[in-house]
């Protein structure tokens, strides 16, 4: 069995722990931002949004796609490549991330309500309302901004390219 150091496990959260924390970042005045996805097999595009998601306030949220719910998106038969621990501790190791909280459900609406972020993001090829999420965050009057993706960066081209 491996063992990693506490400081990455800290850092991958149950949803009732990512809303104690929450709380904390608040009282400290620190603007919460959330994103979510697969971030199946991390790479540039996936490092250029994360930055600039990270930019937009003091403490960076991931919620990430469960294998099962992964496979519900119909991505592909294989995927994810990843298995959710695997990709829950990578991102955790990323100095850009504060925490990561698997969700299991088909959306992150349930997760973004108990986050209560100030700030959601989701990529350009999205528009701002159809965001999920987009209501909670509108409602407490945080902002929901869309990132331009990295041109010729994603995963499902990579797996492309190493299968050719």
């Amino acid at each position: 069995m491996i063992s990693y150091p506490q400081v990455l496990l800290n850092k991958i959260l149950t949803k009732d722990a990512i809303q104690k924390r929450a709380n904390i970042w608040r009282m400290f005045n620190k603007k919460i931002v959330f994103t979510n996805g697969c971030f199946d097999i991390l790479h540039q595009g996936h490092i250029d949004y994360l930055s600039k998601a990270r930019d937009l306030g003091g403490a960076l949220v991931i919620g990430l796609n469960t294998d099962a719910s992964v496979k519900r998106l119909n991505k592909s038969p294989e995927r994810p490549i990843n298995k959710e621990q695997s990709r829950a501790l990578v991102l955790a190791a990323l100095v850009l991330v504060d925490a990561v909280v698997l969700f299991d459900e088909d959306t992150p609406y349930e997760l973004i309500k108990t986050v209560q972020p100030d700030v959601l993001v989701k990529g350009a090829d999205y528009k701002a309302e159809e965001v999920v999420g987009y209501d909670i965050v509108k409602a407490r009057g945080g902002e929901v901004i869309t990132i331009e993706l990295t041109e010729g960066f994603s995963t499902t081209e990579l797996i492309k390219r190493i299968k050719s």
